[in-house]
Protein backbone atom coordinates (compact mmCIF):
# COMPACT_ATOMS: atom_id res chain seq x y z
CA UNK A 1 0.00 0.00 0.00
CA UNK A 2 1.29 3.48 -0.85
CA UNK A 3 2.80 5.58 1.93
CA UNK A 4 0.87 8.41 3.47
CA UNK A 5 2.49 11.57 4.87
CA UNK A 6 0.07 11.22 7.80
CA UNK A 7 1.08 7.70 8.88
CA UNK A 8 2.57 7.58 12.37
CA UNK A 9 6.18 6.61 13.03
CA UNK A 10 7.84 5.95 16.35
CA UNK A 11 10.50 8.59 16.91
CA UNK A 12 13.44 7.07 18.79
CA UNK A 13 16.43 8.37 20.73
CA UNK A 14 20.10 7.47 20.22
CA UNK A 15 19.53 4.14 21.99
CA UNK A 16 16.62 3.20 19.66
CA UNK A 17 14.09 3.76 22.45
CA UNK A 18 10.69 5.19 21.49
CA UNK A 19 10.23 8.76 22.73
CA UNK A 20 7.09 9.82 20.82
CA UNK A 21 5.04 9.33 17.66
CA UNK A 22 4.90 11.82 14.80
CA UNK A 23 3.73 11.74 11.21
CA UNK A 24 5.94 10.47 8.42
CA UNK A 25 6.06 13.96 6.91
CA UNK A 26 7.17 15.56 10.18
CA UNK A 27 9.76 12.88 10.95
CA UNK A 28 11.32 13.20 7.51
CA UNK A 29 11.14 17.01 7.45
CA UNK A 30 12.89 17.29 10.83
CA UNK A 31 15.27 14.37 10.14
CA UNK A 32 14.32 12.66 13.37
CA UNK A 33 15.57 9.19 14.23
CA UNK A 34 13.13 6.42 13.34
CA UNK A 35 13.20 2.76 12.26
CA UNK A 36 13.29 0.80 9.01
CA UNK A 37 14.02 -2.66 7.67
CA UNK A 38 15.79 -3.78 4.50
CA UNK A 39 15.54 -7.30 3.14
CA UNK A 40 18.10 -8.57 0.63
CA UNK A 41 16.36 -11.27 -1.40
CA UNK A 42 18.63 -13.72 -3.15
CA UNK A 43 17.82 -16.90 -5.01
CA UNK A 44 19.53 -20.26 -4.63
CA UNK A 45 21.79 -19.37 -7.59
CA UNK A 46 23.15 -16.43 -5.54
CA UNK A 47 21.51 -13.69 -7.62
CA UNK A 48 20.25 -10.59 -5.82
CA UNK A 49 16.82 -9.09 -6.52
CA UNK A 50 16.97 -5.29 -6.76
CA UNK A 51 13.97 -3.01 -7.21
CA UNK A 52 13.62 0.38 -8.89
CA UNK A 53 11.61 2.75 -6.73
CA UNK A 54 8.43 4.16 -8.22
CA UNK A 55 8.58 7.68 -9.68
CA UNK A 56 5.98 8.71 -7.09
CA UNK A 57 8.15 7.90 -4.04
CA UNK A 58 8.88 10.88 -1.77
CA UNK A 59 12.59 10.05 -1.48
CA UNK A 60 14.90 8.84 -4.25
CA UNK A 61 12.24 8.16 -6.90
CA UNK A 62 13.33 6.02 -9.87
CA UNK A 63 16.47 4.81 -8.11
CA UNK A 64 17.47 1.20 -7.59
CA UNK A 65 17.35 -0.01 -4.01
CA UNK A 66 17.24 -3.03 -1.73
CA UNK A 67 14.99 -5.93 -2.73
CA UNK A 68 12.47 -4.84 -0.13
CA UNK A 69 12.53 -2.09 2.46
CA UNK A 70 10.19 -0.03 4.54
CA UNK A 71 9.57 1.82 7.72
CA UNK A 72 8.73 0.09 10.95
CA UNK A 73 5.20 1.24 11.81
CA UNK A 74 4.43 2.75 15.18
CA UNK A 75 4.27 -0.03 17.76
CA UNK A 76 5.66 -2.63 15.35
CA UNK A 77 8.86 -4.67 15.78
CA UNK A 78 11.63 -4.91 13.19
CA UNK A 79 10.77 -8.59 12.73
CA UNK A 80 7.05 -8.05 12.10
CA UNK A 81 7.85 -5.17 9.72
CA UNK A 82 10.02 -7.57 7.72
CA UNK A 83 7.17 -10.05 7.30
CA UNK A 84 4.70 -7.27 6.42
CA UNK A 85 7.00 -5.52 3.92
CA UNK A 86 7.86 -8.72 2.06
CA UNK A 87 4.14 -9.40 1.61
CA UNK A 88 3.17 -5.83 0.70
CA UNK A 89 6.05 -4.91 -1.62
CA UNK A 90 6.98 -8.21 -3.25
CA UNK A 91 4.01 -10.50 -2.64
CA UNK A 92 6.29 -12.94 -0.79
CA UNK A 93 4.22 -14.78 1.82
CA UNK A 94 6.60 -15.84 4.57
CA UNK A 95 5.05 -17.36 7.66
CA UNK A 96 7.12 -15.41 10.14
CA UNK A 97 10.47 -13.80 10.93
CA UNK A 98 12.16 -17.19 11.29
CA UNK A 99 12.25 -17.31 7.45
CA UNK A 100 14.78 -14.47 7.33
CA UNK A 101 18.25 -14.08 8.79
CA UNK A 102 19.51 -10.87 10.38
CA UNK A 103 22.63 -9.73 8.51
CA UNK A 104 23.46 -6.55 10.45
CA UNK A 105 22.01 -3.44 12.09
CA UNK A 106 23.06 0.14 11.52
CA UNK A 107 22.63 3.32 13.54
CA UNK A 108 21.01 6.41 12.07
CA UNK A 109 22.97 8.79 9.89
CA UNK A 110 22.44 10.69 6.69
CA UNK A 111 23.10 7.62 4.49
CA UNK A 112 20.36 5.67 6.30
CA UNK A 113 17.86 8.52 6.11
CA UNK A 114 18.27 9.00 9.88
CA UNK A 115 16.89 5.52 10.42
CA UNK A 116 18.00 2.72 12.67
CA UNK A 117 17.98 -0.10 10.14
CA UNK A 118 17.90 -3.85 10.51
CA UNK A 119 19.02 -5.68 7.38
CA UNK A 120 17.78 -9.20 6.76
CA UNK A 121 18.41 -11.82 4.10
CA UNK A 122 15.86 -14.11 2.51
CA UNK A 123 16.68 -16.93 0.11
CA UNK A 124 13.69 -17.13 -2.23
CA UNK A 125 13.10 -19.05 -5.45
CA UNK A 126 9.36 -18.44 -5.68
CA UNK A 127 7.36 -15.82 -7.52
CA UNK A 128 7.81 -12.11 -6.87
CA UNK A 129 4.89 -9.77 -7.51
CA UNK A 130 6.12 -6.16 -7.13
CA UNK A 131 3.61 -3.64 -5.74
CA UNK A 132 3.09 -1.22 -8.67
CA UNK A 133 2.65 1.90 -6.49
CA UNK A 134 6.00 1.23 -4.79
CA UNK A 135 8.14 -0.41 -7.47
CA UNK A 136 8.47 0.41 -11.15
CA UNK A 137 10.62 -2.66 -11.97
CA UNK A 138 12.75 -5.38 -10.45
CA UNK A 139 15.74 -7.35 -11.71
CA UNK A 140 17.99 -10.19 -10.62
CA UNK A 141 21.72 -9.45 -10.64
CA UNK A 142 24.73 -11.57 -9.87
CA UNK A 143 26.75 -9.81 -7.16
CA UNK A 144 29.47 -9.08 -9.74
CA UNK A 145 26.98 -7.58 -12.23
CA UNK A 146 25.43 -5.49 -9.46
CA UNK A 147 28.85 -4.16 -8.45
CA UNK A 148 29.59 -3.33 -12.11
CA UNK A 149 26.29 -1.48 -12.47
CA UNK A 150 26.97 0.50 -9.29
CA UNK A 151 30.46 1.39 -10.56
CA UNK A 152 29.00 2.45 -13.92
CA UNK A 153 26.14 4.59 -12.57
CA UNK A 154 26.25 5.09 -8.78
CA UNK A 155 23.68 7.91 -8.93
CA UNK A 156 21.10 5.41 -10.19
CA UNK A 157 21.04 3.86 -6.71
CA UNK A 158 19.55 5.14 -3.45
CA UNK A 159 22.28 6.08 -0.94
CA UNK A 160 20.85 3.73 1.68
CA UNK A 161 21.14 0.84 -0.76
CA UNK A 162 24.81 1.58 -1.43
CA UNK A 163 25.46 1.36 2.31
CA UNK A 164 23.31 -1.76 2.74
CA UNK A 165 24.97 -3.53 -0.19
CA UNK A 166 28.54 -2.80 0.96
CA UNK A 167 27.85 -3.90 4.54
CA UNK A 168 25.95 -6.99 3.36
CA UNK A 169 28.92 -8.06 1.23
CA UNK A 170 31.23 -7.52 4.21
CA UNK A 171 28.98 -9.63 6.42
CA UNK A 172 28.81 -12.41 3.83
CA UNK A 173 32.61 -12.32 3.39
CA UNK A 174 33.13 -12.69 7.14
CA UNK A 175 31.02 -15.86 7.08
CA UNK A 176 33.31 -17.50 4.51
CA UNK A 177 36.57 -16.72 6.29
Amino acid sequence: MPSSPDELFDVVNQRDEVICQLTRAEVHRRRLFHRAVHIVVKNSAGEIYVQRRSPTKDTYPNRWTTSCSGHVDSGETYESATVRELGEELGIPISGPEAVDLVFTESPRRATGYEFIAVYELVWDGDITPEADEISEGRWFTPEALDAEIDRAPDDFAPSFLLVWEKTKEAWASLTV
